[in-house]
């Protein structure tokens, strides 16, 4: 089975092989760096994709994603979301300026903005262990979902390349990264500077948050508006996951965490 991939926008797809095991993994490497070069990705991020190395723990937790079947309620429970309002609350009310001035650059309220938090990395407690290139790289190659993140390499070496990210950059199974978890077109297109320090790092609170809030803005955030099931800024919560149970997550606990009914 073939795939065509693009690492760069406006560069020339090829086709490399995928699979759905580890056999083939460095011969698409090997395809996979002779586009990279042909897409003017620096020598030392080649040499770094060439270095991955294939994640079975990766495929495993790709293959066993088990709780999006569960219902909203035991969703919920399970995520642990009376205390993520809890914290939350107490989160929002002692860092309130910088939450209002987030609410002032971008129209997104606290809520849903601490109910990702809460749900992603526990407000940064955990945002996971696993190399994020070798991660990418792996579900690139995978067969299950090859275009989608052949997509988010092109993505992860470019944030190589420009030094954002890093051969060591460490995340989540699927390459997430940060405190809100982040795949790499998303760093990409979305990550911006929340504390004005001139660089983008997602495993800072501020950095993360404010690239949450321009996420939610970039998909169709309008201040001031609802955010509920049916309310207008219910499609921007969806654009961050397709989970039907998560979505709904993000927006009862970011009612609840501004005050709204528990």
């Amino acid at each position: 089975m073939t795939a065509a991939c693009l690492l760069a926008a406006g560069g020339v797809a090829r086709a490399a092989e995928c699979g759905n095991s580890s056999g083939g993994f460095e011969t698409w490497k090997r395809q996979m760096a002779e586009e990279a070069r042909g897409a003017g990705h620096k020598p030392a991020t080649i040499a770094a994709l060439m270095g991955t190395t294939y994640s079975h723990a990766t495929i495993g937790a790709d293959r066993g994603q088990k709780s999006f079947k569960l219902s909203l309620s035991e969703f919920m429970k399970k995520r642990g979301s009376a205390a993520i309002v809890s914290q939350g609350r107490q989160r929002k009310a002692s860092q309130a300026a910088f939450f209002a001035g987030l609410e002032k650059r971008f129209g997104v309220p606290p809520g849903p903005l601490l109910a990702i938090w809460g749900m992603e990395s526990g407000f940064g407690a955990f945002t996971g262990k696993q190399n994020t290139l070798s991660a990418v790289a792996t579900l690139a190659y995978d067969c299950r979902r090859t275009e989608y993140f052949t997509d988010q390499l092109g993505a992860m070496l470019t944030l190589i390349d420009a030094g954002t990210l890093s051969v060591a950059s460490r995340g989540a199974m699927h390459g997430e990264v940060g405190q809100t978890q982040f795949l790499p077109k998303n760093v990409l297109q979305y990550g911006v500077d929340g504390d004005g320090n001139g660089r983008i790092d997602l495993d800072t609170m501020a950095d993360a948050l404010a690239s949450t809030a321009n996420f939610l803005k970039g998909h169709g955030w309008k201040p001031g508006a609802g955010y509920q099931p049916g309310q207008p800024n219910f499609v921007a919560i969806q654009g961050w996951n397709a989970a039907s149970v998560y979505q709904q997550s993000i927006a009862i606990m970011g009612r609840q965490i501004d005050g709204g009914e528990d």
